[in-house]
């Protein structure tokens, strides 16, 4: 069996990155699945097996973020032994990066080469407005487009309504109702999933990220687990990054269900995220305005307009705190590398 790689997201920058490293005895690939330290990779001719080797090895023990993820394009070795080893990550596209709980403040790679992040948020029992916004704000940041997809639209009796209350948390970002059950929502999510694109999902445990996927799949591909009626939510379905091929070409990310996410020290997305509020910031009298009594201020001005909702506004600060204590860790981090290195 053959497989067009063209057909998953396989380019002329993929290919140029590659060139480099073409040989008789390597190949292309992307990988469908990431185990500790042991990949599952299609390639043209089939999917296989690989472990980590040669420069794979030498980067990930440098930075772990460049562990090989589902999503990546890699270069694969064929040995005489029947070997086959991943040797290179080529540089990625896109990257859907969340902070680990660790001091040093390193990321975790959820998912790689992406041209679409979809928010996936349950319409029952009630959608969470700041865990939207925190994941819009981690999805604008990975560098692929964000949308925000609505699952379970038939529990409510209004879906567009809330499509649009939840539009309001998501400046310029398509919101999109999704009912498995009934079918509805699905052809415009296959937009999203055209030869050579790649979808990926994200989103807590119960959300309907593997029904997602199985739906746009056309078949089960992803394990899917009942959830409790009462409160909408279950065990982690999903607890791998997996790749999956859509008959026709394009893929879908099915990412584990996340609990919290934590945001890096960029702050790029998550100004993104909040649009509307950074937009009103620009108009305040004073560039360093606070936005609490500070005379002038667009922002102040917005709140008592009922224009920019209270709860709004306490998020942006909540997660520019945030972002702005792992920009003071990264900056120690920094300072204190070089002393880490063995003499």
């Amino acid at each position: 069996m053959s497989f067009d790689l063209s057909q998953l997201g396989w380019d002329e920058t993929f290919l140029s990155s590659y060139r480099p490293f073409d040989r008789k005895d390597t190949v292309p690939g992307r990988v469908l699945r990431a185990d500790r330290g042991v990949s599952t990779v299609l390639t043209a001719t089939g999917v296989t097996r690989a472990s980590l080797g040669g420069n794979a090895l030498l980067e990930t023990a440098r930075d772990p973020s460049r562990l090989p993820c589902a999503g990546d394009w890699v270069v694969l070795r064929d040995w005489p032994d029947r070997r086959v080893t991943l040797e290179l990550v080529l540089p990625r596209r896109t990257a859907l990066i969340r902070r680990t709980a660790d001091k040093d403040s390193s990321g975790q790679v959820l998912a790689a080469n992406m041209d679409t992040v979809a928010v996936v948020e349950p319409i029952f029992p009630e959608p969470n407005d700041a865990r939207v916004e925190r994941l819009l704000a981690l999805a604008f940041e990975s560098g692929a487009d964000p949308i925000l997809v609505l699952t379970k639209s038939d529990t409510a009796p209004d879906p567009q309504a809330v499509a649009r209350q939840l539009a309001e948390l998501a400046p310029g970002v398509p919101v999109v109702p999704v009912s498995v059950h009934r079918g509805d929502g699905l052809d415009r999510l296959r937009e999203f999933v055209a030869p050579g694109r790649t979808l990926a999902l994200l989103g807590r445990s119960g959300a309907g990220k593997s029904t997602l996927a199985n739906a746009l799949a056309g078949t089960t591909v992803m394990p899917v687990q009942a959830i409790r009626d009462a409160d909408g939510k279950g065990r982690h379905t999903t607890a791998y990054r997996n790749l999956v091929t859509v008959p026709g070409g394009g893929c879908v990310l099915d990412t584990p269900g996340i609990r919290g996410v934590g945001l890096l020290d960029t702050g790029s997305g998550l100004e993104r995220a909040f649009a509307d509020v950074v937009e009103l910031a620009g108009h305040c009298r004073f560039d360093d305005c606070g936005h609490e009594v500070e005379p002038g201020c667009a922002v102040q001005a917005a709140l008592a307009d009922g224009v920019l909702p209270p709860r709004r506004l306490d998020s942006w600060r909540k997660l520019r705190r945030e972002v702005a204590v792992e920009s003071r860790r990264r900056t120690v981090r920094l300072a204190t590398a070089p002393r880490r290195r063995p003499h």
